[in-house]
């Protein structure tokens, strides 16, 4: 069942003075829609009610609706879908048999006491369920927070002064509101979703908090997520106070994506420097291992629905429209740009870059003329005021200087074009200039495209198109014919414009194809359906994990683990412990005994007693199995005489403090250390932060103090390196956590453990108990002897088996405990036991003669 509590882990977070606190619990308006007797079913002869279709929950900042004024209307206003509208076209590209669902503010008020008749009305009639946010708390939510400090951040503009530059500092009251927001739709949404069957598609940055809010509500929800926006390079977002807590919940979906590779690079790049975590790529397809998750990571920018695009050029109004245009400009060279108006479009850039082309092409004075369609700005403020005075200001000088009666360079249309006339000035212009200085994906050069190609049987005129589009948006990647430019080089994009209008007509011709070729290929229902079916195959592995919530606030993620993964519990292994009479315990020790993150790595006096505890037992074996040097590793452990040490990964081993160090290879041959360690020392020199260990049976290459990705980079380059030119030699090259060693062949943790239970077993007595715990990819190899062993029938049965790994991880142990701190309660927990055996059957006999 899904919890309704207010008194939610975020809530607690926040604050009393946050906005949770301050709004009371909505009571779910969804059981409104069916409050008919009929609906609700009571007649027993009623037919029984068909199997549920499959769903699909579309959730973005608006409904894809349109609202007008209609007095005839039940609460005044008159509904439609939105053609334009993304998440309307983007229906096409689901399963026909599946059912899809709208969550979404409306962009007009409505009044609460019409609350439930909306709902039921859009509900029934669109499939659409509207999200009510309060005005005040929608305008702190949207034009504060996302439109003034995060859209710009993510457009790589800092807030380094108060608004001058339409960005605004960090303020944590705008980021409850922004909280409280999303918190409003995960209301909703929880009201509808069935979260075994539904597949939940969350778009854009307005809702980056809202998988943490679902997640915590539904641990196996099926949620994917689309940044429509860019992801900027890590140094731009690791500024954002809460940056963790907006990765962490893009990484409470199971898939998010982006438009572009850059884009998912700097979020990768952002989890690994941020968060510590690594991907991988596997058949192509990007994972982050999350908790035992894998969070899969798509890059595909989004198309356009060619659908739409040939209705609106078939109508009348569009085809009217073209030859007004054309008559108009029969004379002339019309270039074309549609842009919102906001910092980030570069208009103004292009208006000088036409001013410039004028100035250097005498002969082009009196045809070039540039249309320039600002669509309304999206958001207010003195920023977007600034944009207009510099665009009005720029081409009334371009217009004074080389106007002329009957022609202007410049004509800016700053209205509410209709969709009709803006295809019109598609399919008629020679030449789409599209510079913004940042840009999510940018479709204008898809819609031009499809345009020019669909109105050429109107004009009858070949199918030719050029596109001078900025290095800078998402969709210059797939354009490979247009005139690439970089917005900021006036003189550059000026050349670009001459060379697009002067290029000749076979060439415009075979760019147009191949655009058409890819536009026409990867339109929306495309996108749509391939990030339907990558959500699929993302949560398929759903039901055969476990899944539990934990962390407070936004620091909340689900820990999935395998069907026979389970923590590992004192009471139980004690139980075993106290049962058994024959006992081996293997122990790691970085990250095991030490945690990883610790300076000193000695053990403490607690760590000394506690491990002679345990040696103290005549039943126990301990054994300390490390891939330290035995000397540094003696020297720690001198109070614990009856300690077992491998060390090296097994190169040494002593049975006890007085014993003999023991090697695994009598006649070694190091001769490959001469060819290794000036390989590490070029890789440590060119790699700051790196060191080379030097250990009797190898050599390790560290770079954990080294940057993460740089360090990474050189690893995975070194690694290669080793293996070509030692490849002749009787040496193993492994990379491991933050390190990259080479080795003597037959040495490992594995063949450690199966030769401590070979010779433990032979003593006569059968070895009845073995604990094992470990952390990192060395010890795998530990687990994975073990669980060999106790499948092998040949030899003789250990009762109780215990291997643990540390951290919540796939592992090949059947166990984990969560961090050292456990580690060393489980160990305390056996000492103690060991103190307080059970009474043996003699004793026991003993006991009862005395009592008689």
């Amino acid at each position: 069942m899904h919890s309704f509590s207010s008194a939610s882990l975020l809530e607690l977070a926040a604050g009393e003075d946050s906005d949770f606190a301050a709004s009371p619990r909505r009571l779910p308006l969804l059981p409104c829609l069916m409050d008919d007797a009929a609906a609700i079913g009571t007649d027993d002869d009623a037919p029984a009610s068909p199997t549920p279709r499959e769903r699909r929950i579309v959730v973005t900042h608006r409904l894809p609706l349109c609202t007008a004024p209609d007095p005839s209307a039940p609460v005044g206003l008159a509904f439609s879908w939105d053609p334009d509208a993304l998440a309307l076209q983007l229906r096409a590209g689901f399963p026909s048999s599946s059912e899809v669902i709208h969550v979404g503010t409306l962009a007009v008020s409505i009044d609460k006491a019409h609350h439930a008749s909306v709902s039921r009305i859009l509900y029934e009639r669109f499939r659409c369920l509207p999200v009510f946010i309060p005005a005040d708390l929608h305008h702190r939510f949207y034009h504060d927070f996302c439109k003034h400090y995060l859209w710009p951040l993510l457009h790589y503009l800092l807030p380094l002064s108060p608004s001058s530059l339409g960005g605004l500092p960090f303020d944590r009251s705008l980021w409850l509101s922004y909280l409280s927001a999303n918190k409003l739709f995960a209301d909703r949404l929880i009201e509808l979703l069935n979260p075994d069957d539904d597949l939940v598609w969350i778009h854009d940055y307005h809702l980056l908090a809202l998988p943490t809010f679902l997640r915590r509500r539904s641990p196996r929800v099926k949620l994917g997520f689309f940044l429509h926006s860019p992801f900027p390079s890590s140094e731009i977002f690791r500024t954002i106070p809460v940056r963790n807590e907006l990765l962490r919940a893009l990484l409470n979906s199971d898939l998010v994506g982006f438009h572009t590779f850059d884009y998912a690079r700097h979020f990768l790049t952002s989890c690994s420097r941020l968060l510590g975590l690594d991907y991988q790529s596997k058949r192509g397809y990007i994972g982050i291992e999350y908790y035992g998750r894998t969070v899969t990571v798509k890059i595909l920018p989004v198309g356009i629905d060619m659908g739409q695009l040939e209705l609106v050029i078939s109508s009348k109004e569009t085809i009217a429209k073209v030859f007004e245009l054309i008559a108009t400009y029969s004379d002339k060279i019309l270039m074309l740009g549609v842009d919102d108006v906001d910092l980030f479009k570069g208009i103004g850039m292009k208006l000088l870059a036409v001013e410039q082309l004028l100035e250097e092409h005498p002969q082009l004075r009196g045809r070039a003329v540039l249309v320039q369609i600002n669509n309304p700005p999206r958001s207010e403020g003195k920023d977007v005021q600034e944009v207009q005075d510099e665009i009005g200001s720029i081409s009334k000088r371009i217009n004074e200087r080389f106007g002329r009666p009957g022609y202007q360079p410049i004509v800016l249309i700053n209205r509410t074009v209709p969709t009709y006339e803006k295809a019109a000035f598609y399919a008629v212009a020679e030449c789409c200039v599209v510079n913004p200085v940042r840009d999510g994906m940018n479709l204008v050069p898809y819609e031009y495209t499809v345009y020019r190609q669909l109105s050429s049987a109107l004009a009858d005129a070949p199918k030719k198109s050029m596109i001078i589009v900025s290095e800078f948006i998402g969709c210059s990647p797939s354009l490979s014919g247009a005139i690439r430019v970089n917005p900021w080089n006036v003189n550059a994009v000026a050349e670009a414009i001459n060379s697009a209008i002067t290029m000749p007509d076979t060439e415009k011709q075979l760019r147009h194809e191949k655009h058409y070729k890819y536009v026409s290929s990867h339109d929306v229902p495309y996108w749509a359906r391939s990030f339907d079916q990558d959500l699929q195959r993302a949560c398929r592995e759903h039901f055969h994990r476990r899944c539990w919530g934990i962390g407070f606030g936004m620091s909340f993620r689900v820990v999935a683990l395998g069907p026979t993964f389970r923590k590992l519990s004192v009471e139980h292994i004690v139980g075993s412990y106290q049962r058994t009479n024959s006992r081996l315990i293997l122990l790691d020790y970085d990250g095991t005994i030490i945690p990883q993150s610790s300076i000193d790595k000695k053990p403490s006096s607690e760590v000394i007693s506690i491990i002679n505890r345990l040696c103290t037992d005549p039943k126990n074996v301990v054994f300390l199995v490390s891939g330290r040097g035995k000397d540094e590793l003696s020297k720690w452990f001198a109070p614990c005489e009856k300690l077992g040490i491998s060390a090296e990964h097994g190169y040494f081993t002593r049975w006890k403090r007085d014993a003999p160090w023991e090697s695994c290879m009598l006649a070694a041959d190091f001769n490959w250390k001469k060819i290794a360690e000036p390989v590490m020392r070029l890789y440590m020199e060119a790699t700051d932060g790196s060191a080379i260990e030097h250990k009797e049976s190898g050599l390790v290459w560290h770079h954990q103090e080294a940057d993460p990705d740089f360090g990474s980079c050189q690893a995975k380059e070194l690694l290669d390196h080793l293996e070509n030119v030692l490849a002749n030699e009787p040496v193993a090259v492994k990379r491991g956590q933050h390190i990259v060693e080479v080795t003597p062949q037959g040495i490992g943790k594995g063949i450690v453990v199966e030769n401590l239970i070979t010779t433990v077993s032979s003593t006569g007595k059968a070895l009845d108990f073995l604990l094992c715990v470990g952390d990192d990819r060395s010890d795998e190899d530990m687990f994975e002897s073990i669980s060999s062993y106790i499948n092998d029938p040949s030899v003789p049965a250990i009762g109780e088996v215990f291997a643990c790994t540390v951290g919540q991880k796939p592992s090949k142990a059947k166990y984990y405990l969560d961090d050292t701190v456990e580690v060393i309660k489980l160990l305390q927990g056996l000492g103690n036991a060991s103190c307080v055996q059970p009474p043996t059957s003699e004793q026991l006999q003993v006991s009862f003669e005395g009592s008689l």
